[in-house]
């Protein structure tokens, strides 16, 4: 499978931070043939220009320090570009906007600093952040104009391993609403160690203001709702003091700065509220190729007129550049994020399905492609054109009809294939293994049944959970009762098999205890219908807790309790899921024994990509044979401790499965949330045994698959089983140029067996535009669907690389792309000012989540096992779900109005937007904070919690009680919406400002400094702004 960065993407593999314009590279990551150039050589001439020989940075730069961005973003020595199989997904899409006038720029000061890298000082007291966009209008007080660096500096500091880090990091920690009036500032060492702070002790998190006059930190004061609009042409950010650009220049004691305002940088909330005003609750009609459909977070009615809904497809950009250079150029991935199975809302069309009896699907003979609207019909209905390959091909007799006065059939209306983006086709005995039928699906439910899970009450909670889920077992809309099997098994370090036969009296157990030769001790009443054998099923689920209560047996296997699992379903001859419920390490002697290999020390270092691998290969040949049965494996973990989640992920994840993970599960506690996801997961809508293939028009091809998928060969993604929530995501590279006439044509066909045993095909198309302007590729990009492809790619390369590679890759693949932007598409502007594309003003605040999320950024709180758990958990998301993961959303409930049933508006992620006043519920699509400020209301307390005051609040509560109070059902149902569609249960913690636990609720306040590295918004926006000065110079 090709590999190749774009061009200017050198490989992963090496460690360069410098980011000049070098010679494109194509190379595969791992590709040794590139030798970095010596430190502080003048860099060649790139794709953006020539480089000015000013930015050559000194010999001294400083050493990388383990902080986020590795050396400082780049240009710490003068190597060639690093870059990442593609750049981040962006987060909004914008409508089109009006062509950039020249007239509504306001004019700034030209920096007085004659190199050619401006300092930020200079830069930001002038730098403003402009998008093109419609209706912008010039301030209409003036700018102040740029300060002379040099007065600024202070007496030498001793160098300091980051450039990412302005001045305004060693001032005193941000002055909140949360402050209390009078402790002065800390001195700026205990806050700033090597680039990272430590944990900072409580007390000092929560720091007064400075007096009047005094220096403001990297914090901002308190604001309410982001006021990012149309008159952001003219906000400026005024930053004064030097940004160093070598070790001599990071000195001196802290300077007075100007306030930094937050609102004058681009705000996430602002692009939601704009995009969900101006596109929130109309019918979106999918007629126009190329078209950016409303952004992930709008809800709006989606029409099928040609092309697949954007809840199936979402795309980096909807208009691709014509030839491989212009890609090379802006380094913008084209890529697409697919999601077959989603989810459609009830006041949403289903898919037609389509039946063309024995005969089967209409397919162009050459390319295989399916028939579809981009077909073109000729010679009065007997031939068509395929719109893919060009190919003439005879219609069939039976599917002849004559054409219109303008070319087109007239039934194009009556046929879903010829009229819709979106549809099935009934597939026939060709397209089954081995010819025949397939049988329906089964499920087999396996627990461990060791000492730890029956004393804490697990096994009997699962037990009798199944009663109630197996009663809701999926089935097809037209039929009764469901068509799936069901069949258990129990396990420790032997394997328990059960009968449940529905003529039998009392369930039947055979033990296996050759683990090490797993076979089937019997077919005939392992697998049975539910209905029939209910009464046999309760039995056994009733006798299982009893049956072990005496175990003492605390040691487990994993992998043949899979491969028995595999070998039920091979030997009955039906594709499956199983359900396993597994909670330690499995140290019994067996295949797939896994010892711990939870090794603090190789964070940070170039080894830590070891703690992302599996640690044998037993599980991705066990994942290869599941997928070539069709069995599906879904993994729930409730580990005490280690369990090495990257070795015992592997197959769920390969699979099309999931993985759950209840850390130190506790009854009263976590059961809701283990309950909630266990009926989600056997209730939602899933194919089975499917293979998925995507086809596009000539001139350019798929070449990378990001998901939890396996491939076998370059062209097909094969999974066991593919459910709604789960998505792939395509990269595509030019094999030739594209036409601005035809565009590009994308078609993703998806074999599978339904729930009912029916062999399907669903077939997703989808037009984009193709240019020869710049500007059209970077108008119609979608942020989310960037930043959606990057957190993949960069996910995929944490097996192989050195994680400070990728982040340096990230960083600098963020600067190409918007320093390509700002030369080729932005009007004349002073170097000061950094110029976002409409569509991307979100971009670098994505980046920068993503690049401090903890599978990039190790931070001492979070588990080995956490982190390989995020990772596998990342890699099967679509953009909704990656949107919400790295921009959590933030909603004030002290401001709920009781009389609306809408989500109260959210605010940004940041500190300085909470309130000692306040109640804030804070999700991410994993986890759920209930934060209350130290003066919450005791009224609203007592409305939400029963308890007189914020003192009495009981933070071990997952629940919330049931208070029949207007607030307390109001917050209940924003709960629930914020719930619904997202693929896991989120976990409810109650967090008190000022006390411990506020440490992990902190770490998701995005746009913040994070406590263990990792930039805040503000100062990553200076640093890629720095980045692309000196792309420019």
């Amino acid at each position: 499978m090709s590999q190749q960065g774009y061009v200017a993407t050198p490989p992963y593999s090496q460690s360069q931070p410098g980011m000049g314009l070098s010679p494109p590279h194509y190379g595969h990551y791992g590709d040794p043939s590139h030798a970095p150039s010596p430190p502080g050589m003048v860099k060649p001439a790139g794709p953006l220009g020539a480089t000015n020989p000013g930015a050559v940075l000194p010999p001294g730069a400083p050493p990388p320090g383990p902080h986020q961005f590795g050396q400082n973003g780049a240009h710490a020595s003068g190597q060639p570009p690093q870059r990442f199989p593609g750049p981040p997904p962006v987060n909004n899409v914008a409508p089109s906007y009006a062509p950039y006038q020249p007239s509504t720029q306001p004019s700034y000061l030209p920096s007085e600093a004659t190199s050619s890298v401006t300092h930020l000082g200079t830069q930001l007291s002038a730098m403003q952040i402009n998008n093109y966009g419609s209706g912008m209008t010039p301030p209409s007080q003036g700018s102040p104009g740029p300060l002379s660096a040099t007065s600024f500096q202070g007496p030498p500091r001793p160098p300091q391993p980051s450039i990412l880090q302005p001045g305004s990091q060693v001032l005193p920690p941000p002055p909140t609403v949360l402050n209390g009036p009078g402790a002065p500032p800390l001195p700026p060492t205990a806050h700033r160690q090597e680039g990272l702070p430590g944990p900072v002790p409580l007390s000092a998190q929560y720091q007064p203001p400075p007096p009047p006059g005094q220096a403001l930190g990297a914090g901002y004061p308190p604001q309410q709702a982001a006021n990012y609009g149309p008159q952001m042409a003219g906000a400026q950010l005024s930053y004064l003091g030097g940004f160093p650009t070598g070790p001599s220049q990071m000195a001196g004691p802290p300077q007075p700065q100007k306030k930094l305002d937050p609102d004058s940088i681009p705000s996430p909330i602002q692009v939601i509220e704009d995009d969900r005003a101006t596109r929130g609750g109309q019918v979106y009609t999918t007629n126009i190729r190329g078209q950016v459909p409303p952004i992930v977070t709008t809800d709006c009615v989606i029409q099928d007129q040609g092309n697949a809904s954007p809840r199936y497809i979402r795309c980096t950009t909807y208009c691709f550049p014509c030839t491989s250079d212009m890609a090379k150029q802006a380094q913008i991935p084209l890529a697409a994020v697919i999601k077959p199975f989603a989810t459609i809302p009830s006041n949403e069309t289903p898919l037609y399905l389509v039946n063309h009896g024995e005969n089967g699907p209409v397919r162009c003979n050459r390319c295989k492609a399916y028939m579809c609207p981009f077909m073109q019909f000729i010679e009065g209905g007997r031939k068509y054109q395929c719109g893919f390959c060009n190919c003439i091909n005879d219609v069939p007799p039976f599917y002849f009809q004559h054409l219109d006065h303008i070319g087109r059939r007239l039934d194009h209306y009556e046929k879903p294939e010829l009229s819709l983006g979106s549809y099935e086709y009934v597939a026939t005995l060709d397209y089954c293994r081995k010819n025949k039928p397939p049988n329906p699906p089964a499920f087999i439910f396996m627990i461990d049944v060791s000492y730890s899970n029956i004393k804490n009450g697990l096994v009997k909670l699962i037990c009798e959970e199944l009663k109630t889920v197996l009663e809701k077992l999926p089935k097809e809309e037209q039929e009764e009762t469901s068509a799936i099997r069901v069949g258990f098994i129990t396990y420790n370090k032997v394997l328990h098999f059960f009968n449940v036969k529905s003529n039998l009296a009392q369930p039947q157990m055979m033990v296996v205890t050759d683990v090490g030769e797993v076979f089937v001790p019997l077919l005939d009443g392992f697998l049975v219908n539910y209905q029939e054998s209910q009464s046999v099923i309760h039995n056994l689920l009733d006798q299982i807790p009893e049956m072990f209560a005496d175990s003492n047996e605390n040691e487990t296997v994993f992998a043949p309790v899979i491969q028995a699992g595999m070998e039920a379903l091979k030997a009955a001859e039906c594709p499956g899921k199983l359900f396993i419920f597994h909670s330690s390490l499995p140290t019994a002697d067996a295949p797939g024994k896994l010892k711990n290999r939870d090794d603090k020390k190789l964070v940070n270092t170039d080894k830590e990509k070891l703690l992302f691998q599996p640690q044998t290969n037993v599980y991705e040949s066990l994942a290869k044979d599941c997928v070539s049965h069709g069995c599906s494996v879904a993994l729930f973990l409730f580990p005490s401790q280690y369990v090495d989640v990257a070795s015992l992920g592997v197959v769920p994840q390969l699979t099309g499965g999931t993985i759950y993970k209840y850390n130190h599960f506790q009854m009263h506690l976590d059961s809701q949330q283990f309950l909630k996801d266990l009926r989600n997961d056997i209730e939602k809508k899933i194919g089975f045994d499917a293979i998925m293939r995507v086809r596009t028009s000539t001139g350019f091809r798929a070449t990378d698959f990001f998901g939890a998928i396996f491939m076998n060969n370059t062209t097909d993604v094969e999974m066991a089983a593919m459910d709604c929530d789960k998505a792939v995501t395509v990269e595509f590279k030019h094999d030739d140029k594209l036409s601005e006439d035809t565009g590009a044509l994308i078609q993703c066909a998806v074999l599978y067996t339904t729930i009912g045993g029916q062999r399907r095909l669903r077939i997703h198309n989808l037009g984009l535009k193709c240019s020869s302007q710049l500007a059209e590729l970077y108008k119609s990009c979608e942020t989310d669907a960037l930043i959606n492809f990057f957190a993949k790619s960069a996910f995929k390369a944490v097996l192989h690389q050195p994680l400070k590679v990728i982040r340096e890759i990230l960083v600098n693949q963020t600067a190409h792309i918007l320093a390509c932007y700002r030369k080729n598409c932005a009007g004349p502007s002073a170097v000061s000012q950094l110029i976002l594309p409409e569509s991307m003003k979100v971009f670098p605040l994505y980046m920068n989540c993503l690049l401090k999320n903890c599978v990039l950024l190790s931070r001492p709180e979070i588990s080995t096992d956490e982190r390989a758990y995020q990772r596998q958990l990342v890699m099967a998301m679509g953009v909704a779900d990656s949107q919400l993961f790295f921009y959590p959303q933030l909603l004030p409930i002290h401001t709920l109005d009781v009389k609306n049933t809408e989500l109260p508006a959210a605010v940004r992620c940041s500190e300085s937007r909470l309130s000692e006043e306040g109640i804030f519920l804070l999700a991410n699509g994993l986890n759920m904070f209930l934060w209350l400020g130290v003066s919450s209301p005791p009224e609203l307390i007592q409305a939400i919690f029963n308890v007189p005051s914020f003192a009495h609040v009981n933070t071990d509560m997952t629940l919330l009680p049931e208070v029949g109070s207007p607030h307390s059902q109001q917050l209940r149902m924003t709960m629930n919406l914020l719930q619904q569609k997202r693929p896991y249960s989120m976990k409810l913690t109650i967090v008190k400002q000022r006390e411990q636990s506020e440490m992990v609720f902190r770490q998701f306040l995005v746009e913040d400094k994070g406590l263990y590295g990792g930039s805040s918004y503000m100062d990553f926006l200076c640093c890629v702004h720095k980045e692309i000065c000196q792309l420019l110079n």
